[in-house]
């Protein structure tokens, strides 16, 4: 509509000019300082490595079928033991919304929430899983829960029990064996336990979904072979790391003439009888589901399904005013072993099963999850990585006799995979390089784990939402080279913010130049509304109050 038929009088144009003017000095403001609106990101969809498939790619062919998005929601996370983060009811009803939604934009991205939109909904579990004050306690900190003492044991039996439910023991017991007060296992003699084919047929692998998807990712050709052995020394380190538990019989391995009674001591035997030890700090990106689909019709074999756990950084891609979203890292401590007497690979990390465990770690890794040796340790560093490592597999036991009640076996309030690796990085090399770190230092507080609790308390946590630090997110990554990131649109992504930050421009999302922008904005209003209440309030001059007169 023209103005004159808005503003009929000189006074009345000149408020609405004013008021136009200061309103669109605030928003072009704020557009200098680095504000424009935000329109909804689309990720690229390709290149993608060979024989793999993004997720919405094959749920685009599936999600009609009745059923199967259910199944598909079911299967994510159960048994996986590595899982970038839990998939908590308000995840699951995110990720079922995306599907049956058709939103495959947001689902190449799920869930791209920020620390502080994913802490409450793990937090708020507390009152569905555990339904009493200790589970609602210890899924929201700080509100009474109920912990036993430290030095409260429960009876012998079902302390045995509870320990085993959260590591892995195999053959080597807790239990008293007649008169002797001791165990032991011979190294010098080769591995009974079963191969990988035999192991993984036993907990169920692979699991078939139908529609030509599976689940589990099948033997690494290079780790697989020497399953019975990794597994055997898997057991055997978990045993001797529970030397130290109360009224726990005391367990030997022999090798070499050698008598090991703890984790360290073991890789001391090894090294002593000519093993060669090395010990990695390991970085993948973490794959939430381990499906592969052969398409119905397809020639093709089963393909990979790219399935990483997205994160937002709230750091901005510079020149996209957007986000960087990044996924989660999977991160463990790996032992390879070789020598006369024994070939074998172990991994420790506490994953979603609540377990905090030597295991081992021969299944097959998709090739877009990538991996990096963040950090390698031999001879006497190798040994205390060992003896850490061993100390937190006992701190955990004891969190979980204290603490049974704890949501998800303590997944997320006593960590998850990269907090115990985080704190023995920092003791070995003086700074943590991991994110999320997700594990509430107010719960190591037992006594008889203080250089656990000490090595908890140093790291940085994440659990109140805080920005992450540009080092911890780049840190975690399982790659030095960016280019090689085959995720599509995450490599272009990161290349412009690690450029950013390299130049010292980088921004987050809201930073100060976010607020800079709204203050301007909101001075620009405020300075319209002053200047309109000023003109409303002049006094008219005599020869307009005389021409209006004649009017």
């Amino acid at each position: 509509m023209p103005l004159p038929a808005l503003a009929s009088t000189p006074s009345a144009r000149r408020c609405l000019l004013a008021a136009i003017a200061g309103a669109t000095t605030g928003v072009l403001l704020g557009a200098l300082a680095g504000c424009s609106p935000r329109t909804r990101y689309t990720p690229p969809t390709s290149p993608m490595p060979p024989n793999t498939v993004l997720l919405s790619d094959m749920m685009q062919g599936l999600s009609a079928r009745p059923g199967f998005t259910e199944a598909l929601l079911a299967h994510i996370d159960k048994g996986s033991r590595k899982g970038p983060a839990l998939l908590t009811p308000q995840l699951a009803d995110t990720l079922r919304g995306l599907i049956l939604g058709k939103d495959w934009a947001g689902l190449n991205r799920f869930p791209g929430w920020t620390m502080r939109e994913i802490n409450p909904t793990v937090r708020v579990v507390g009152h569905v899983v555990g339904k009493d004050a200790a589970a609602e306690g210890l899924a929201n900190p700080g509100k009474g829960a109920t912990t036993a003492p430290a030095n409260s044991a429960l009876p012998p039996p079902a302390a045995r029990r509870a320990v085993t439910s959260y590591i892995d023991l195999g053959p080597y017991t807790l239990d008293h064996q007649g008169s002797a007060d001791h165990q032991t296992v011979d190294l010098d003699q080769p591995s009974i336990l079963p191969g990988f084919a035999e192991a993984a047929r036993g907990q169920g692998s692979p699991i078939d979904l139908g529609a030509g998807v599976t689940r589990g990712d099948g033997p690494d050709p290079n780790l697989a072979p020497t399953h019975a052995e990794s597994a055997r020394l898997a057991f055997v380190l978990n045993r001797l790391s529970l030397n130290a538990l109360e009224d726990t019989p005391r367990f030997t391995a022999n090798l070499g003439g050698r008598r090991a009674t703890t984790p360290e001591q073991l890789i001391e035997a090894l090294t002593a009888t000519g093993h060669t030890v090395t010990v990695v700090d390991a970085r993948y990106f973490a794959n939430f589901g381990h499906f592969h689909y052969a398409a119905h019709g397809s020639a093709n074999p089963a393909q990979d399904v790219m399935m990483p756990f997205w994160v937002n950084t709230e750091i901005t891609v510079p020149g996209a005013n957007r986000p960087l979203l990044i996924p989660v890292s999977h991160t463990e401590y790996e032992w390879f072993i070789r020598g006369p007497r024994m070939g074998a690979a172990v991994a420790f990390y506490f994953g979603i099963d609540g377990k905090a465990e030597f295991r081992t770690m021969d299944e097959r890794n998709q090739p877009w999850v990538l991996n990096r040796h963040a950090h390698t340790y031999t001879g006497p560093e190798a040994l205390e990585v060992t003896r850490l490592t061993g100390r937190m597999v006992l701190a955990y036991i004891h969190q979980h006799l204290r603490r049974p009640a704890i949501p998800f076996g303590g997944y997320y309030a006593l960590g998850v995979c990269q907090d115990a690796v985080a704190a023995i990085e920092k003791k070995m090399t003086g700074e943590a390089t991991l994110f999320p770190n997700t594990a509430d230092a107010a719960l190591f507080d037992d006594p008889r784990d203080a250089e656990v609790n000490q090595l908890i308390a140093a790291i940085p946590k994440d659990r109140t939402g805080d920005r992450p630090e540009p080092q911890r997110i780049f840190g975690s990554l399982p790659t030095d080279n960016l280019r090689a990131i085959t995720i599509p649109g995450l490599a272009d992504d990161l290349l412009a913010t690690e450029a950013a930050w390299q130049a010292g421009t980088l921004q987050h999302t809201h930073g100060p130049r976010y607020w800079t922008a709204r203050a301007l904005e909101a001075l620009g209003v405020t300075i319209a509304a002053l200047v309109v209440y000023r003109l409303r309030r002049r006094p008219r001059s005599p020869s307009r109050q005389s021409r209006t007169a004649h009017q």
